[in-house]
């Protein structure tokens, strides 16, 4: 565990990877464990990006930057009221996690990585979701690992949501002293 006093007062959760990794019932099983509020990033995006990936095609980064400040702007705004939150946000490259802990010392990034027969199987079976699965192969070609001075860690995802929240947990104790209530 760090020490004390490089912990921040707040932690933001971001819970990370590309669309099918389970994102969304990895953060909403944590904000529920953790107790706190729980914000699915994918409604932070401008309407023209919705559209954008609901027709098939994949965001570039100038679709990304003005969604990637607001989450960042939101995960400020929760710090500086001392509050702690669980978001989601696909954070693909090493350079949109560099702009989300920009002036937020309380982010902490939960990698939700699966592997691709599981990804392929979930986003086959999704339904009512604007990510098609055919824009699966361009996130995988867009994702950048999570660095080892990232702060956060790497967790498995293809087996039970329990198990992946679980070690999501061990790994938030460890790291940030961050117990579920």
């Amino acid at each position: 565990m760090k020490p004390e006093a490089s912990i921040p007062a707040t932690t933001s959760i971001v819970v990370m990877g590309v669309s099918g990794s389970g994102k969304t019932s990895v953060a909403q099983e944590l904000s529920r464990q953790l107790g706190w509020e729980y914000i699915e990033g994918d409604d932070l995006h401008p309407e023209v990006n919705v559209a954008k990936m609901a027709a098939g095609s994949p965001l570039g980064d100038e679709d990304r930057w003005p969604w990637l400040r607001r989450v960042a702007e939101v995960i400020g705004e929760h710090a500086a009221a001392g509050r702690s939150v669980v978001l989601t946000c696909s954070a693909l490259r090493r350079a949109y996690r560099d702009l989300l802990r920009e002036d937020n010392p309380s982010v902490w990034f939960a990698h939700v990585q699966v592997s691709e027969g599981v990804l392929a199987e979930r986003l086959g079976k999704r339904q009512g979701h604007y990510m098609p699965p055919s824009l699966l192969d361009s996130q995988l070609a867009t994702l950048e690992p999570l660095g080892e001075d990232e702060p956060g860690g790497v967790i498995p995802g293809d087996g039970p949501l329990e198990q992946t929240v679980a070690d999501l947990l061990a790994d938030l104790r460890r790291e940030r002293g961050v117990a579920a209530s």
